[in-house]
């Protein structure tokens, strides 16, 4: 199987990994055929021109070298955007920014994020 350099990259070295402990928003999702098991953490902030954003995000995944790969990337995509951006990043964008995924490994970017829109919905729910 070949793996872009840019997933090899996320996959060995990725970014915002770990727990956040007073997270605003949690998302978890998982593959029960492959095993991939993903959970997004968001620290949502109010800015007065901006709006809500995502100020700090991390993740913690069990699975295969795409699963932490797509992770770290969704991760970067959405630090720093807006609620209503995180939640128009598509699984397409994830595969796009790691320079292409095998098509067998596709299904991690789904996974990626569905996590993120998880973790958004579980915010905009404890708001309510």
């Amino acid at each position: 199987m070949q793996y872009s350099k840019k997933v090899l990259q996320h996959f060995t070295k990725p970014h915002n990994q770990g727990e956040m402990k007073r997270a605003s928003g949690v998302g978890m999702v998982g593959n029960p055929v492959c095993g991939d098991l993903m959970k997004i953490y968001i620290d949502v902030k109010e800015d007065k021109k901006k709006g809500e954003y995502i100020k700090d995000i991390k993740f913690e995944t069990l699975g295969c070298a795409s699963a932490i790969a797509t992770s770290s990337m969704i991760t970067d995509l959405a630090k720093g955007k807006t609620i209503e951006e995180a939640m128009k990043i598509t699984r397409n964008d994830v595969a796009d920014a790691l320079e292409g995924l095998p098509p067998i490994k596709m299904h991690c970017s789904n996974l990626a994020d569905d996590a993120l829109h998880e973790a958004i919905r579980d915010y905009q729910n404890k708001k309510k």
